[in-house]
């Protein structure tokens, strides 16, 4: 077992001694190595969207489980699962309004479940929330969004507010972690459920970017045509993308934790 840890953490100390733009060539090239992994691996690509889904809900479940049984609510931010609220509940929206499908079953599912966490942190479990930790203002996130939204939106023949709202709930889920990410950063450490939770958010946004990517691949770039015109086409990937690399630098921790045998992941400064 030794013997097997001694090059893995060989690596992860190089790495780790790497400039930031080393590190950053490193992230791409691993991305890249993992999509064409994938596209040998997964002959069809619509699979890696439910992969996605099925990784997200697995996540959701050790965080009921962190709240239901643990009993406690630490090291979670009340404000990333009120923007997960907040964007899943303007999908529904559109979803009802613009293309009612499967994944608007879905995306009702998870909102119900994140609305419990929300409950559960404001109420049950208040006593041992990390109120100081969680200090990244809302609106911080939202503003840019909705600005956003404004100025960039689908060109569809629906009404330019179902528009505008949808192009808002593609760009405030790209974004939605970072309060999550902050108070991680802040408290400099992460517990086992926690670190669970946000590892699986990172492999489930990362196989839904696979799926976004593949699926431009296999096209030849009319899937973006299929989207309308203009920017969003090219908004909807970049914010797949965002949404992956957001996460990238905590899942490097993560497994570096796991491989090295501890169960709280600790982070340097500057993660964030």
């Amino acid at each position: 077992m030794k013997g097997t840890k001694r090059p893995i953490y060989a690596v992860t100390t190089w790495v780790r001694r790497q400039p930031p733009k080393v590190k950053a060539f490193l992230a791409f090239l691993s991305g890249i190595t993992a999509l064409l992994f994938i596209r040998m691996v997964v002959h069809d690509h619509d699979n890696l969207f439910v992969a996605a889904e099925a990784v997200h809900a697995l996540g959701i479940s050790v965080l009921i489980f962190k709240l239901s049984k643990d009993k406690t609510c630490s090291g979670l931010s009340l404000k990333s699962q009120e923007l997960t609220a907040l964007f899943l509940a303007v999908r529904l929206y559109c979803s009802f309004v613009m293309e009612y499908d499967i994944h608007t079953i879905l995306d009702l599912a998870t909102l119900g479940t994140t609305l419990w966490v929300i409950y559960m942190i404001r109420f049950k479990l208040k006593a041992n929330y990390m109120d100081d930790k969680d200090n990244l203002a809302i609106y911080y996130v939202v503003l840019p969004c909705a600005l956003l939204s404004l100025l960039i939106h689908p060109t569809t023949r629906h009404q330019i507010v179902n528009r505008v709202l949808w192009a808002f709930c593609v760009y405030l889920e790209a974004v939605s972690v970072l309060p999550q990410l902050r108070v991680m950063q802040n408290a400099k450490f992460v517990e086992p459920f926690t670190a669970h939770y946000v590892f699986a958010l990172g492999v489930a946004r990362f196989l839904s970017c696979a799926h976004w990517v593949l699926q431009v691949i296999d096209t030849r770039g009319r899937l973006l045509t299929a989207l309308g015109y203009g920017l969003w086409p090219s908004m909807v990937l970049l914010s797949e993308i965002v949404q992956t690399f957001i996460l990238a630098d905590f899942c490097y921790y993560y497994v570096k934790s796991i491989v090295g045998g501890q169960l709280v992941v600790r982070l340097p400064s500057g993660v964030v």
